[in-house]
């Protein structure tokens, strides 16, 4: 069974609030506003979409991307032949095996063909959030 609702009008100016109010906040008649019970009109709501149907791993078109070579060989390698424009690329591992002096390297080879590079390092997290273990 629906909800019965209710509003508030104002017979002097048409004000509509949903609670009672001795003075109406419009135009300042006192005692105008009066209960009415609201008609709930069905009302339809259509969602429209695009719908897009999966797709097999043959149907997808694979499409070359423009890379920026990093001016470290095995790097561009592993990266699938150089940087996508665009792209964020995440490096770890434990500390001191050289992900800062790789980053560096990379950084300075970019700059230097006149791209913009931005790297963020989070390092000494526990200690900065003085994170404890509880267990």
């Amino acid at each position: 069974m629906p909800k019965i609702k209710t509003k508030f009008i104002c017979q002097e100016c048409g004000y509509e609030s949903l609670k009672w109010m001795g003075k109406c906040p419009e135009c300042g008649a006192w005692n105008s506003l009066v209960e009415e019970i609201e008609q709930n009109s069905s009302k339809t709501y259509i969602a429209t979409t695009n719908v897009v149907m999966p797709l097999t791993v043959d149907e997808i078109e694979v499409t070359e991307e423009e890379r920026l070579k990093t001016g470290l060989d095995e790097l561009d390698r592993v990266l699938g032949g150089g940087i996508v424009r665009g792209s964020l690329i995440l490096v770890g591992g434990d500390p001191g095996i050289g992900k800062s002096t790789l980053l560096l390297q990379v950084s300075k080879n970019l700059l230097l063909k006149g791209y913009k590079v931005f790297i963020y390092q989070v390092r000494n997290l526990k200690s900065r959030l003085k994170l404890e273990h509880r267990g």
